[in-house]
């Protein structure tokens, strides 16, 4: 216990050290919410990764690979078609919020929307949907804190643990806001998903030389995927892939690294960076999953096969290190959500509806940050038997902001009505086939409810757009953003008129 919670506290006092070193006063609610716009595409890439991919990573995705084989892979090319969208997306994203100085989703949507309201509505789904997955998140630390204590702590006593150390970390992010996010990212990052893919790589390399596992030794069980008469249905897989791929620019605490960086070549070049980086971590991870299933104790506990492979492999020494790679893979993820939340609090709730100095958005940030985080510790620390069906219906929920917000950057017709509408609609149809009507996603053929859901939003969204259409004033302003987004450069001072009422 010593080796393994030393490497823990070694990680975590670096991680520390390097934020104390680095803390700066903020000048505005613009530096606390979004750095300040300032960060190159290493350190955006980095964030992106260290956000994207939370330390469930290690287990939920490591132990489906190692308990279903190939199916897994859905999460990998989700993964990096989030990689493309980025690069997609960076060009309208970026120079919106530099020009009209964004700092949140529901920002963007205000301005393209011309409404306040949907601000509100955009910040109310993003907030509700991503509470679950932050509980979740920190009850997982349980299950690392308990691995690290070699069984001597009981799992409710190691969630408290881990909950206690997550909730500690979060002090440095109250005080230091987007910037201390993306700067911990960095070393966080280093550690979950380079040294994570090496040590990935060793053990790998260990279940085939010393084990004499190999791919082809598995059952054939553990390729084959989903089709026709299968209980999940034929188009189960393409759900997967497409409700993560949408999702991803849907989560706020993702989507608000489109503003954190300096230039629009930085988001792309990020993106460029990104995409290896993940493909190579996602490949090693899955694989090591597929492989270590040929060990008996992982096929008893795949969940828990990050932990059981380290310490056969390595002893404690290799387990602290796993432990302390899943630390920073949680932390990145958690300290974003957190971050995020504090920051639309702020800024599209309150500040929606009266007019707020800096200071005052800074402190009601802060003061939303901590009440989440205390709230969300003892979320953690409770007995919640539905949690986890939360948070899948929360993925279905959060992918409703889809419609809005890539057509609204991609099309000019699109207005606030069938936005609105839509969302809210495809929101409802989503929970209530979910909660009310479970028995009907049994005869969709493997399609969620969300995008059910989703097809309600946008057969609605488009709809209203041709039924309702902007008035010419209103399609003048449109069509002025969109201009800003081809030309940034010279845009300051011609259409200072598109700023969202």
């Amino acid at each position: 216990m010593t080796i393994t919670f030393g490497l823990l506290i070694g990680f975590f006092v670096m991680v520390v050290t390097i934020l104390q070193l680095t803390k700066r006063k903020d000048r505005s609610f613009t530096d606390y919410a979004v750095g300040g716009r300032s960060f190159d595409a290493r350190f955006q890439a980095m964030s992106f990764l260290n956000t994207w991919y939370p330390g469930a990573m290690f287990t939920a995705f490591g132990g489906l690979a190692a308990a279903s084989g190939v199916i897994s892979f859905y999460v990998l090319v989700y993964s990096l078609l989030t990689v493309v969208l980025m690069y997609v997306m960076a060009q309208a994203v970026w120079t919106w919020g530099k020009h009209f100085d964004l700092k949140t989703q529901p920002d963007l949507f205000a301005l393209r929307y011309n409404s306040r309201h949907i601000r509100t509505i955009a910040a109310v789904i993003g907030i509700i949907s991503g509470i679950p997955w932050l509980v979740l998140g920190m009850q997982a630390l349980g299950g690392l804190f308990q691995y690290m204590s070699l069984g001597k702590l009981g799992f409710t006593s190691a969630v408290i643990l881990g909950v206690a150390v997550i909730a500690l970390r979060q002090v440095w992010t109250v005080r230091m806001g987007m910037r201390g996010v993306v700067i911990s990212d960095m070393a966080q990052g280093i550690v979950a998903y380079i040294i994570g893919t090496a040590v990935l790589i060793d053990l790998i390399i260990w279940l085939v030389n010393s084990k004499g596992i190999q791919l082809a030794s598995l059952p054939a069980s553990m390729f084959t995927l989903p089709g026709l008469g299968s209980k999940e249905g034929p188009l189960y897989v393409f759900s997967l892939i497409l409700t993560g791929t949408v999702g991803g620019w849907c989560w706020p605490y993702i989507f608000v690294r489109l503003f954190t960086a300096d230039s629009v070549h930085s988001l792309k070049k990020s993106a460029a960076l990104a995409m290896p980086l993940s493909l190579l971590f996602g490949v090693a991870l899955l694989i090591f999953g597929m492989l270590a299933s040929g060990l008996p104790a992982v096929a008893d506990q795949p969940n828990d096969v990050w932990f059981l492979a380290s310490q056969e492999a390595g002893g404690v020494w290799l387990l602290g290190i796993a432990g302390m790679i899943l630390l920073a893979a949680s932390m990145g993820h958690i300290d974003g959500n957190i971050q995020a939340t504090g920051a639309q609090i702020a800024n599209d709730l309150f500040g929606n509806y009266r007019t707020l100095t800096h200071p005052q958005l800074i402190f009601i940030a802060k003061f939303g940050m901590v009440l989440l985080t205390a709230l969300s510790a003892w979320l953690a620390c409770l007995t919640l038997p539905a949690l986890f069906s939360l948070a899948v219906l929360a993925y279905q929920g959060i992918i409703q902001l889809a419609v809005p917000q890539f057509l609204g950057i991609f099309w000019k017709k699109g207005n606030a009505a069938g936005a609105i509408a839509g969302m809210v609609l495809g929101f409802l149809t989503a929970v209530l086939l979910e909660a009310a009507f479970p028995e009907l996603l049994g005869h969709t053929y493997g399609l969620s409810s969300g995008l059910i859901g989703l097809a309600v939003n946008l057969t609605v969204y488009v709809a209203l757009a041709y039924l309702r259409p902007n008035s010419a004033d209103e399609q003048l302003r449109i069509d002025a953003l969109f201009q800003i987004a081809k030309k940034p450069a010279n845009t300051e001072q011609r259409f200072d008129h598109v700023q969202a009422s």
